[in-house]
């Protein structure tokens, strides 16, 4: 995913573009560049290879004035990290930048060359900058020549238009790749993103699949997919102007981890109301024979948590499956189904194209787990649960995660309750989820003991996490963050799976990370472990408190705070995250932002 910014108005907006990409840069940092056209109808571009700052040194020793401005921060598909491959792209008077994938950009590249346009780079986005160009040959405005390249245009785009000697407005087109669209006074804003225009705005409207927008500094014209002139509200923003800043931290990724108490309290607020689960908001969940959740990455770790919690506690079948895997294949949709996608941002564009997918193929009921209110999930599905977590910008996902769990733990009750869940198995849930914000502050406190622990982990190469259960996900998710931040190879497996092929994988340089919760499958857990230890192996145990589960010459255990197993998954979750932040800050990583990664990837 990359991060696209763009203004028109009155005054120099270089600043204001490059304030932006430091917004963005979760969203992709190998390379950042910026067009800016003046009063003169001069375009001038300056792109760096590598982070914005580097942009913005470049530009600090030469200014770039100008009204008229796009900006793009880059996570590179076609072609590798370089200056030349940087956006913004350019084709005559025409400038672009672009978020997405050009599936058919190899035939357009033939037909353009054919025609005499010359390549400078290896991306696909090269490919709309050259079609706009064409089409302004022909056509009236750049609304128009926009129009027509769009429709030639196969996959994923975000993307904004200036032209040279139309100094006074762009064209931003939208297709599974979101844009916002910032309302200023005497000027107007574009952006991937709101959180890019906290500093100059709070107005925002929400471009939807398919719209394209005229923007001028007095007036926003938007039309659908069908070209047919449509309305997007604006909405006052209530987010915090300071989303960005890391505060006393010195990560985002440890400022997310220490703030999930309180995000998991926000998730919790007006659903759990003196002690009682208040669950009317969720719509109608009753007559659901099997539950199908669709998700990516760390949100598909939470689904598979939930699939646990689902079956046992509320009686439904559940199946959970990689939204990339699912939107590809054809799947048997049973009567009475309801799909949930769980995602942080409500654009991930598999999530999404999964989504639409289903409601295709006959799902009659169709419920989001995500983090941003008017995101394309939000809007497209028929119930959304938000779990109101806040910005996050680490790109390893720490508090999306455990809303996401404490956001699924919910709608399990209110499954349940629709299918007959006894009095008993509520309150349960609700007595769990009251105590879960004060359990994941006292797994906090473990900070400083699993700073110490993460020593052994420097020189490692490789790691296995084993669970149990509802635990076995969750040792996914932390095989997951240590491979995203600290590049260690690092596998999770089922803690029975290990004797039918991993175990040949253990020596005394192969750490071993259990998450041991005090549940029914301690026993079996216990077994395993014993496993490990014949063979030599390095195990690092984090253990229920009140278990007899005791260190020995090679195995370190760590006592995570004791509670109902049915919330252990989520508590179970914090010293695997604080785990890995510190292996990666002794290993000397880039914490929040990781080699080829980025914030909510939304291409394949």
């Amino acid at each position: 995913m990359c991060g696209i910014v763009g203004a028109v108005a009155q005054r120099d907006i270089v600043e204001v573009l490059l304030e932006g990409l430091r917004r963005l840069e979760y969203r992709g940092y190998d390379s950042a560049g910026v067009a800016v056209i003046n009063d003169s109808q001069n375009l001038r571009r300056v792109r760096r290879m590598g982070k914005v700052k580097t942009l913005a040194d470049a530009i600090a020793e030469s200014p770039t004035p100008g009204g008229t401005g796009i900006a793009h921060t880059r996570w590179a598909t076609h072609g590798e990290p370089s200056e030349d491959n940087a956006h913004p792209h350019v084709s005559g008077d025409i400038a672009v930048v672009h978020n997405g994938i050009i599936e058919n950009h190899e035939k357009l590249r033939e037909e353009l060359q054919d025609q005499g346009y010359t390549f400078t780079s290896q991306t696909d986005t090269e490919v709309i900058a050259h079609l706009v160009e064409r089409e302004l040959r022909d056509s009236t405005s750049l609304l128009n020549a926009v129009m027509a390249a769009r429709s030639l245009l196969e996959g994923a785009y975000g993307m904004v238009v200036i032209n040279r000697t139309d100094p006074e407005r762009m064209v931003v087109a939208r297709s599974g790749s979101p844009l916002v669209i910032g309302h200023g006074i005497g000027e107007n804003f574009i952006a991937s993103d709101q959180l890019a225009l906290l500093p100059v705005t709070r107005k925002f409207s929400y471009l939807e699949e398919g719209d394209v927008a005229e923007i001028t500094r007095t007036a926003i014209r938007i039309f659908d997919a069908g070209n047919e002139p449509a309305i997007r509200e604006a909405h006052e923003s209530d987010v915090e102007h300071d989303a960005g800043d890391k505060g006393e931290f010195r990560h985002h990724m440890m400022k997310e981890i220490y703030e999930q108490p309180v995000a998991i309290a926000n998730t919790l607020e007006g659903r759990l109301v003196a002690g009682k689960l208040n669950l009317e908001s969720l719509g109608d969940l009753s007559n659901i024979d099997q539950v199908q959740i669709i998700a990516c990455g760390t949100s598909y770790h939470a689904g598979m948590t939930a699939r646990y919690w689902i079956e046992e506690l509320a009686g439904i079948a559940c199946n959970v499956e990689i939204a990339s895997e699912f939107r590809y294949r054809k799947s048997v949709v049973r009567p009475n189904s309801l799909l949930v996608t769980i995602s942080q941002s409500g654009e991930t564009a598999d999530t999404l194209a999964a989504l639409r997918l289903a409601k295709e193929t006959g799902y009659g009921r169709t419920i989001t787990i995500c983090n941003v209110p008017g995101s394309s999930l939000v809007r497209e599905s028929d119930m959304a649960l938000l779990t109101r977590a806040g910005a996050e910008i680490g790109v390893a996902s720490t508090k999306a995660f455990t809303t996401q769990l404490t956001a699924l733990m919910l709608l399990t009750a209110g499954l349940g309750r629709a299918n007959g869940i006894n009095k008993d198995s509520e309150d349960r849930i609700a007595e769990a989820l009251l105590k879960l914000p004060a359990l994941i502050e006292k797994a906090i406190s473990m900070d400083s003991a699993i700073k110490d622990l993460a020593e052994n982990f420097a020189e490692k190469q490789h790691a296995l996490f084993l669970g149990r259960g509802d635990q076995y996900p969750i040792a996914m998710e932390g095989a997951l963050k240590l491979k995203e931040i600290s590049y260690i190879h690092a596998e999770a497996y089922a803690a029975g799976e290990l004797k039918h092929g991993p175990l040949a994988l253990i020596d005394s340089e192969m750490p071993i990370i259990v998450v041991a919760p005090n549940n029914e499958l301690i026993e079996k857990l216990k077994s395993n472990i014993e496993e490990v230890r014949a063979r030599g192996g390095e195990l690092f145990v984090f253990a229920d408190e009140k278990l007899s589960i005791r260190p020995e010459s090679n195995m370190k255990v760590m006592s995570v705070p004791h509670c109902d197993d049915i919330i252990a998954p989520v508590v179970y979750t914090l010293p695997l995250q604080l785990l890995s932040y510190h292996v990666a800050v002794i290993k000397g990583t880039d914490v929040d932002q990781p080699r080829n990664l980025a914030k909510s990837v939304t291409v394949e």
